[in-house]
């Protein structure tokens, strides 16, 4: 994903809507019921979703075309799988920036399929090509291990379907792992496209979705959510499109204790894959590592040669998925 330069583009888009007892008694019966609730919301393991992230840097940048790439998704699918989801893998072919035939795999995993009350959430499980924002010049046509950009996310909800495989929630939920999000063109690339050049995953899924009709209540990515330092701020695009659910999902951070992550605070416009989940039609918010304050607003690690493992902290993860499960568990 990068900074957007076309702000005018996406704001001309459609907006979508976001989305026999006695007086005495029913208080206590309310009480009681919010109190199963609470007890109900699985308790997410920072440690487990840290091993997922681990899985998939372990087996080197899935870089698209690459025999990595390819093994990757696989495993992505073979994961879900096994804890308990249907899966789906929906391939395509993109062109790339400088008209490079890329092979597309995006990943869906559905929980209780039959409801038509749903919620989506995503995350991109490539990995860039070029370390083009490292210090080292020499490093610029580099792939990075993507721990924190790609993996961090995906951890995140392959321990979310490690805990709905155990405990179902009472609503339908998708995870979808988009691929080629990051493909996008270098500062040395030639033959540009501007920003469409990334999130060609997500541009394909909205172009053609993996069920016929499918919707959703909402749909929240996670993008970068693994770092010692993250800060969430509110990006403006998912204020715009869908700012009921970013101020659900931040009071629910903040009541969890989770509020120096999710700091109260306007992030900035960035392209990314929930511009296209929207312009699909689905109310959705991005969840990303993005702080107005740094030099460059990602991590100093993004498109480095540093994106890696050492550099992912648990109880980060932790923040995000277990806000992330109080919000899907709290759903009717």
């Amino acid at each position: 994903m990068k900074l957007s330069k076309y702000i005018y583009l996406v704001f001309g888009l459609l907006a979508f809507v976001a989305c026999g007892s006695s007086a005495s008694k029913a208080p206590v019966e309310a009480v009681k019921n919010e109190q199963q609730q609470v007890v109900n919301v699985p308790v997410f393991d920072g440690d487990s979703a840290y091993k997922f992230v681990k899985m998939q840097t372990d087996m080197g940048p899935r870089v698209p075309n690459s025999e990595v790439h390819k093994k990757a998704a696989t495993l992505l699918a073979s994961e879900l799988k096994r804890q308990g989801a249907e899966v789906q893998i929906q391939e395509f072919d993109a062109l790339a920036y400088n008209r490079q035939l890329l092979k597309g795999y995006n990943i869906i995993g559905s929980y209780n399929p039959e409801s038509a009350n749903r919620i989506l959430l995503f995350a991109h499980w490539d990995t860039r090509p070029y370390a083009d924002a490292d210090p080292n010049k020499a490093n610029h046509k580099t792939p990075i291990d993507g721990a924190n950009d790609g993996a961090s996310g995906v951890g995140v909800l392959l321990e979310m379907a490690r805990q709905f495989g155990m405990q179902n929630p009472s609503v339908g939920v998708d995870i979808l792992f988009f691929d080629l999000e990051d493909f996008g063109t270098p500062y040395f690339g030639t033959n540009t496209t501007g920003e469409e050049a990334y999130c060609l995953g997500s541009q394909y899924w909205a172009k053609n979705p993996h069920e016929r009709g499918y919707n959703a209540r909402y749909g929240i990515l996670l993008d970068m959510v693994g770092d010692k330092n993250a800060r969430f701020s509110k990006d403006k695009y998912s204020m715009h499109f869908a700012p009921s659910i970013v101020n659900k999902v931040w009071a629910t951070a903040q009541k969890l204790g989770y509020g120096n992550y999710f700091v109260n605070k306007p992030g900035s416009l960035l392209t990314d894959d929930h511009i296209y989940v929207n312009q699909y039609g689905i109310p959705s918010i991005d969840i990303i590592d993005y702080d107005n304050d740094r030099e460059k607003g990602f991590a100093d690690s993004w498109h480095t040669k540093d994106d890696t493992i050492e550099n992912i902290d648990p109880k980060t993860l932790k923040a995000v998925g277990q806000t992330l499960l109080e919000v899907i568990y709290s759903e009717k």
